[in-house]
């Protein structure tokens, strides 16, 4: 215990990193709101605000390609572990929390028929002290429930063998186990040496871009008034005459001045009217800025250039973003290896090695499903490559590349 930081120590730690996930995750949800620089906007239209969902388009352009399927050598069964705690909501949910805040958390406990439950924890509600060689936690800290004002009533404290439960403050339940770490799994995203719980999708640069093509978007809004209705101008006019209704005077098509007594009448005139192209080109600048940040094409963001025409022009346009998931499925996947080891050690109540797992892969769905011509042209690659090197391809290397499953149908042939 000497060695442990304590449950104080976590409290402070997640205090001074939660205001920067809760900040992602306004970018996220759109609730953001861009700081107005004073200039362009009039006293009357300070409560203007624009709104951009180019972060939400950044993150689920990853999380919605992401499609994990399970594990392959599954010698521990952690596969159905997950089966039994709603697999398609836990792991969507755990892909986008970690992109979102960099790291999300894997909560274990025993259900009420002793097997394990998994409960995902978003990075403003969990942190811990990390492992850097097994990425597992060494002592870690959740919250669990929040009143209706945010304030912390339950909470948890992790650490080896055993599981703390706090109700305001004051431990009420210990729960002992046989895990050989803390029941809190990091999923990170992107970890390297300096920052071992990763970094965000929504990066400084995407909200400082963002920020700014929100302001591009006010701008632009305020001159469509005057762009709509151009001012006008008489001069000339009698400061005796009657004064018009400026609003029935601008939408009317046809207004008449009289001349005064001694002949002369007022000059009419109208100021150039505003042009929106230069807001349309500074939006379409970040929008450049931000598709070069997030690996996006500015199709992507609204700016249509031209349909590709194909599968692999699809991929050739989106390469980054290729590589960038590829990377987050090798992060991902050793987060929820790490979950199902300790939930399989939890279940069995036996404290399994690490190198027991380490023949288990996690496998995904292909980033980009193929079309029928990317699958002709894998099938003549496959059946090329096995005449070459027999047996090279099979049923499993195959479905990762085309995502696709055997059928399991036994066809009877007509008598």
């Amino acid at each position: 215990m000497a060695d442990y930081r304590g449950i104080e120590y976590l409290r402070k730690k997640l205090n001074r990193k939660r205001s920067r996930v809760l900040r992602r995750y306004k970018f996220y949800e759109m609730k953001n709101i861009a700081r107005d620089m004073g200039i362009a906007t009039p006293p009357s239209l300070q409560w203007l605000q624009a709104v951009l969902g180019w972060n939400a388009k950044a993150v689920d352009s990853i999380a919605d390609r992401l499609e994990f399927r399970g594990f392959r050598d599954d010698n521990f069964d952690m596969t159905g572990i997950f089966r039994m705690n709603n697999p398609d909501i836990l792991y969507d949910s755990a892909v986008l929390s970690a992109l979102i805040s960099s790291c999300c958390f894997i909560y274990i406990s025993k259900g009420e028929d002793d097997f394990p439950r998994l409960q995902v924890i978003d990075g403003a509600n969990a942190t811990g002290i990390i492992n850097p060689i097994t990425n597992l936690l060494t002592e870690g800290y959740a919250v669990l429930e929040r009143d209706d004002n945010g304030k912390v009533t339950v909470e948890a404290y992790f650490v080896e063998g055993w599981t703390v439960i706090y109700r305001n403050g004051v431990p009420v339940q210990l729960f002992e186990d046989n895990v050989p770490a803390p029941l809190l799994v990091p999923i990170i995203f992107r970890p390297d040496a300096k920052r071992a719980f990763g970094h965000s999708r929504i990066s400084r640069a995407c909200m400082s871009i963002t920020e700014s093509a929100m302001r591009t978007l006010k701008r632009s809004e305020i001159t469509a008034e005057f762009y709509s209705f151009p001012q006008k101008y008489v001069v000339g006019l009698d400061p005796d005459a009657e004064q018009m209704d400026k609003w029935k005077a601008t939408v009317s098509s046809l207004l008449q001045f009289d001349k005064d007594e001694e002949g002369d009448s007022p000059t009419l005139g109208q100021f150039q009217q505003q042009s929106m192209a230069p807001h349309l080109d500074q939006l379409k600048m970040f929008a450049a800025l931000f598709a070069g940040e997030t690996g996006l094409t500015l199709d992507d963001l609204g700016f249509a250039t031209e349909n590709p025409a194909s599968q692999e022009a699809i991929k050739a346009s989106h390469e980054n973003l290729r590589l960038t998931a590829r990377k987050a499925q090798r992060a991902f996947g050793s987060g929820f290896l790490n979950a199902g080891y300790l939930a399989a050690c939890l279940r069995d109540d036996y404290q399994y090695y690490r190198n027991q797992v380490y023949m288990t892969t996690p496998i995904w769905e292909p980033v980009f499903e193929p079309d029928a011509a990317m699958l002709s042209n894998i099938g003549d690659g496959a059946i090329k490559i096995n005449q070459a090197v027999p047996g090279y391809f099979n049923a499993d290397n195959l479905r990762d590349l085309t995502g696709i499953n055997m059928s399991n149908l036994s066809v009877t042939p007509e008598v």
